[in-house]
C-alpha cells in the first residue's frame, strides 16, 4: 500500500504552477498595443510554457497514482487520507479513489496540457490576458481533481462551490461572446441556486447523524461519506435531502430543464473553457449522483428512479432534436452534451451492474470525444477571418485542411456512438442494462441515434464539404502544435473503443458496489428464467 500522498500532491501542484504562470513576466508592464517583441512576447512565450509544463507534470503524477491503484480492488477507495480539518462540526480533509474517480482525475489532467495547446494565441495576443486565463486553468484544474477525490461531504460541498469562481472568470472574463457575461452571470445564479438548496441538505444530514450518549456530541468525522453511508433515516426526510442533492448535480450535469445555461455558456465562452467546463467539470453532477445520492439515500433513489429516468430520456431526444437546429457550432454541441448526460444519468438509474459501468465508462469517453469537437471547432473558427461560429459561413474547408477536417469527422463518429470508437461502447452497455430495467425507455431514447447522426453529418456537411467557401479559401491546414492536440484525442477514441478492456476494469467493480448500495440486485434474463423454469 502507497504511503506516498499522491492524491493531496494532485490538488497542491496545479495552484503551484498557477502560481508561476500569474507571476511568470511580473514586473515587466503591459506592452504597447500591437507590440511584437519586447517584455510582452517573452511574457506570453513563457507563460504558456511554465503552464504547460506545470500541466504535463500533472498528468505524470496521475501517471504515479496509476502505478500505486490496484485495480483488482477499484471497488473500494485507495490512496485515502484523513486528517481533521473542522473537528467542531464533523468536517475532515478526507480524499481518496476508486476506479471511477481515478478516471475522471485521469480525465483532468489529460484535458489540460490540450486546452492549454488550443489556446497558444487566445486572448487577442494581450500576454496579461493570457497569463491570467493559463493560471485560471490550473486552478480550476486543481479543484477538479479536488472534487473527484473528496470523501468529506462537507469538504466535497465546499469544492462544489468554490470551483464557480474560476468558471466564473473564465466565462465572463476570457470569453469571446459579445454576451459571455450574461452567460457568466446565468451559469453562476443557476449553480448557486442548486448549491444553496443542497446546503441545507448537507446540514440536514450531518443532524441524522447519532449523538455519542457519553459526551452528547457527534463525531469529529461525522461528514465522511462512510459514515453516512447506512444512516436510518425517515423516508420522507431522505426523500427530501435526495432532491435537494439531486437538483444541484442535476443542473451541474446538466439535464433538462435546468439546462438552460450551458448553451448559452458554450456559445459565448472560449473553446478551451468550454471543453473543461462541459467535458469535466460538469461530470460533477452526474458524477455525485453515482456516489452521493445513490450511497446516501439508497430508499429516495429507488423511488426517484421512474422519474429521473422520463428525465433522462427527455434529455437525451430534446438535446438531439435542438442540436439539429442549431446555426452556431459551439450552441450546436453543447446541445449535443445534454442528450449524452441524458444517457449517462439513464446507466446510474438503471441500477443494474451494465448500465451503471456504462455510464462511469461514458462519462470519460464522453469528455473526450466532446472536447474534442469544441477544441477542433476552435481550430476551424480561428481560421475565419471574421471568427465567425455560424455553420452557413463555412463550406468545403475538407479542401483546404484536409487534416483538420478529417479529425472532425472522427470526433464527430465518436459523438454518434460509431462502432470502434469510444462512445459506442459506454452507450450500448448503457441501453443493455437499461432494457434489463426500464425496456420502455430504451424503445423511446433509441431514435436519439439517428438523430445523432443527423446532427453531426450534417454539420459536417456543411461546414467541410461542397463549394469552398470564399472567406475560408485561403484557410491553412492543422499546424504541428494542433495536430498534437488533434491526434492525442483522435488516439484516446480509437483505442479506448477498439481495446476498452483496461478501462473497464476500472469502472466493474464501482458499479457492482453502487448497485449493492443502492439496495437493488440485476435482473435476470428472461430465457435463463424460461430454462430454468423447464428443468
Amino acid at each position: 500500500m502507497s504511503t506516498f500522498p499522491w492524491l493531496t500532491v494532485l490538488v497542491a501542484w496545479p495552484l503551484v504552477a498557477a502560481l508561476a504562470t500569474a507571476l511568470t513576466g511580473v514586473g515587466r508592464g503591459r506592452p504597447a498595443a500591437g507590440a511584437a517583441s519586447g517584455g510582452g512576447a517573452f511574457s506570453a512565450g513563457t507563460a504558456r510554457t511554465v503552464a504547460l509544463v506545470g500541466a504535463l507534470v500533472e498528468v505524470a503524477l496521475v501517471v504515479g497514482a496509476f502505478l500505486a491503484f490496484d485495480t483488482g480492488a477499484a471497488g473500494t477507495h485507495q490512496l485515502t487520507e484523513t486528517y481533521p480539518w473542522i473537528p467542531a462540526f464533523g468536517a475532515s480533509y478526507a480524499v481518496g479513489v476508486d476506479g471511477v474517480a481515478l478516471l475522471l482525475v485521469a480525465l483532468s489532467a489529460g484535458l489540460v496540457p490540450l486546452v492549454i495547446l488550443a489556446a497558444w494565441h487566445e486572448q487577442g495576443g494581450d500576454a496579461v490576458r493570457l497569463r491570467r486565463y493559463l493560471a485560471t486553468v490550473l486552478v480550476l484544474l486543481s479543484f477538479m481533481v479536488l472534487v473527484f477525490t473528496a470523501r468529506d461531504v462537507f469538504l466535497f460541498y465546499v469544492v462544489f462551490e468554490a470551483m464557480l469562481i474560476p468558471a466564473y472568470f473564465l466565462i465572463g472574463g476570457f470569453g469571446q461572446g459579445a454576451q459571455r457575461r450574461y452567460a457568466a452571470v446565468k451559469f453562476l445564479m443557476f449553480s448557486l441556486g442548486g448549491g444553496l438548496i443542497m446546503l441545507a441538505a448537507v446540514i440536514a444530514l450531518y443532524l441524522q447523524v447519532p449523538v455519542d450518549a457519553a459526551t452528547g456530541l457527534r463525531p469529529q468525522d461525522a461528514f465522511l461519506t462512510d459514515n453516512l453511508t447506512g444512516l436510518a433515516l425517515d423516508p420522507m426526510a431522505e426523500r427530501l435531502m435526495f432532491a435537494a442533492f439531486f437538483l444541484a448535480f442535476a443542473i451541474k450535469a446538466p439535464m433538462f430543464p435546468v439546462h438552460t445555461w450551458l448553451p448559452d455558456v458554450t456559445q459565448n465562452a472560449t473553446p478551451g473553457t468550454s471543453t473543461l467546463l462541459i467535458c469535466v467539470l460538469d461530470k460533477v453532477g452526474t458524477f455525485g449522483m453515482l456516489t452521493l445520492c445513490l450511497p446516501l439515500f439508497p430508499e429516495a433513489s429507488r423511488w426517484a428512479a421512474p422519474f429521473v429516468v422520463v428525465l433522462a430520456v427527455i434529455s437525451i431526444l430534446y438535446g438531439a432534436i435542438l442540436a439539429i437546429g442549431q446555426s452556431d457550432v459551439l450552441r450546436l454541441i453543447g446541445y449535443t452534451s445534454v442528450s449524452h448526460f441524458g444517457f449517462i444519468i439513464l446507466g446510474i438509474f438503471t441500477f443494474t451492474s451494465v448500465g451503471v459501468s456504462g455510464s462511469s465508462f461514458m462519462m470519460l469517453n464522453h469528455g473526450i470525444s466532446t472536447g474534442a469537437l469544441f477544441l477542433l471547432a476552435g481550430f476551424a473558427i480561428a481560421r475565419h477571418p471574421r471568427h465567425s461560429q455560424l455553420v452557413s459561413d463555412y463550406g468545403g474547408m475538407r479542401t483546404v485542411a484536409p487534416v483538420l477536417g478529417g479529425t472532425f469527422l472522427v470526433a464527430g463518429l465518436s459523438a454518434l456512438a460509431l462502432p470502434g470508437l469510444a462512445t459506442f461502447v459506454s452507450e450500448i452497455m448503457v441501453f443493455l442494462g437499461a432494457y434489463g430495467r426500464w425496456p420502455a425507455a430504451v424503445l423511446v431514447a433509441v431514435p436519439a441515434v439517428v438523430l445523432a447522426a443527423t446532427y453531426v453529418l450534417l454539420t459536417y456537411q456543411r461546414m467541410f464539404t461542397g463549394p469552398v467557401g470564399a472567406e475560408v479559401a485561403g484557410a491553412k491546414d492543422l499546424g504541428g502544435r494542433e495536430k498534437t492536440v488533434a491526434g492525442v484525442l483522435v488516439a484516446a477514441l480509437v483505442v479506448l473503443g477498439l481495446v476498452p478492456g483496461p478501462a473497464l476494469d476500472y469502472v466493474r467493480e464501482p458499479a457492482e458496489v453502487s448497485v449493492e448500495l443502492v439496495g437493488a440486485t440485476d435482473p435476470q434474463p428472461v430465457l435463463g428464467a424460461a430454462e430454468g423454469s423447464e428443468q
